[in-house]
């Protein structure tokens, strides 16, 4: 069955360090706590610099979606600057990151997968006109990342979207989107 998740319906909750707020987009099983989910996605507003919270076992995807940048060290070792020239990181879970906002808060997109159940892959398309679209994941979620407005349509349903709002796909549906101009965010969930 296929899910309409409109941001204007979610509540963000602050971060235990003040540094930021969290808005989670959807989580299996349903309402699941932080040592409990198979997947989580979220968007996370960092605003202060800090630490990341630790999640053992989880591989985890972040895109930026608004905001200058951000510098993320990993484990003292590793430096990656999340920028728009470089949108997307992936990461384990327990991995200590520390996190340097380079000129105002930004907002990200967060995908976490518990990697003894399940993976996932993060891909950004940019949509202008209409195009076909195939979920490709045993679960697929696509989020509207810019732009005002998305159609997405099949044979049998017709869901409008507007920006920060997700669709939880049906599998086995071709979709067609349309937008004057957009960027999604695709993120196809495999359960090992």
């Amino acid at each position: 069955m296929t899910v309409l998740i409109p941001f204007a319906s979610l509540e963000p909750s602050p971060w235990k360090n003040g540094g930021g707020s969290t808005t989670e987009i959807a989580v299996f099983p349903p309402e699941a706590a932080f040592d409990e989910f198979d997947w989580r996605i979220s968007l996370a507003t960092i605003e202060k610099d800090g630490p990341f919270s630790v999640f053992p076992g989880i591989d985890r995807t972040l895109a930026l979606i608004e905001g200058a940048g951000t510098n993320l060290d990993f484990d003292g070792e590793r430096r990656f600057f999340l920028s728009e020239d470089d949108p997307v990181v992936e990461f384990a879970g327990e991995s200590s990151v520390v996190a340097t906002v380079a000129n105002g808060p930004t907002t990200d997109f967060n995908v976490m997968t518990r990697r003894s159940r399940c993976h996932h892959r993060l891909g950004r398309r940019t949509l202008d006109g209409i195009c076909e679209f195939a979920p490709r994941g045993d679960v697929t979620i696509l989020f509207l990342a810019d732009g005002e407005s998305l159609s997405v349509c099949s044979d049998s349903e017709r869901i409008g979207m507007v920006r920060f709002d997700a669709v939880v796909f049906d599998t086995d549906t071709v979709w067609k989107l349309e937008a004057g101009r957009a960027t999604v965010l695709v993120v196809d969930i495999f359960i090992d």
